[in-house]
């Protein structure tokens, strides 16, 4: 029996489509955290993060499935992670989020400081390989967005411990061509790959 092989590509320009305009804050929560991601881009301060597109996608998801717990792999400077708190302020939930590197760790703090959100996050600095191992379950949604080629074992530490509904998001999934195998070959997942910002896995764990 051959197995399909998934290919995956960014859509190409020329759509009639309007482009999304800015995202709008309802509450002055929403404001404040949307100022500091507004700030962090013109500052040039979302290394290695998600575009916009992304961001976006990641807030609707999260409080579409009224997430409590989130975990994210891959700290960098915390523009990801403000992105999830636009939904936990609304869930009452709440984000642990894991950063090798001591500095992107601490401006990530400072972020979350800046946007009024610290009580909502913790930030877990070393190898994350190694202390996604000491999280408990049930997570409500997990983000993968840190070393490509540790993608699967992310997957394999974390899918245990994520509950059934819940959601398992990659990023930059054109590059983790393993991650990608996966998630469409097991028949526990439903994945669908939104190409529209830079490549966003996202991962059903069937009830």
């Amino acid at each position: 029996m051959e197995m399909a092989v998934v290919s995956l590509s960014r859509p190409q320009g020329g759509s009639d489509f309007p482009p999304l305009a800015p995202p709008l804050g309802k509450t002055e929560a929403e404001k404040r955290i949307l100022a500091v991601l507004d700030e962090m881009a013109k500052l040039h301060q979302t290394y290695l993060s998600v575009p916009v597109q992304d961001g976006r996608a990641l807030w609707l998801l999260t409080e579409a499935v009224d997430a409590k717990q989130v975990v994210e792999v891959g700290t960098s400077t915390g523009y990801s992670g403000l992105w999830f708190c636009l939904a936990l302020q609304k869930t009452g939930g709440h984000l642990n989020t894991f950063e090798i590197n001591h500095q992107r760790a601490a401006q990530a703090r400072r972020h979350f400081q800046q946007a009024g959100v610290e009580g909502r996050v913790t930030v877990v600095e070393g190898d994350a390989h190694e202390q996604v191992a000491k999280l408990k379950g049930p997570l409500d949604v997990v983000f993968i967005d840190a070393d490509k080629s540790g993608y699967l074992d992310y997957l394999n530490k974390l899918l245990p411990l994520v509950r059934p509904g819940g959601l398992i998001l990659a990023h930059n999934v054109d590059m983790a061509p393993e991650y990608v195998k996966a998630v469409t070959t097991n028949a526990d997942l439903e994945t669908i790959f939104y190409m529209q910002g830079a490549g966003l896995g996202v991962t059903l764990k069937k009830r």
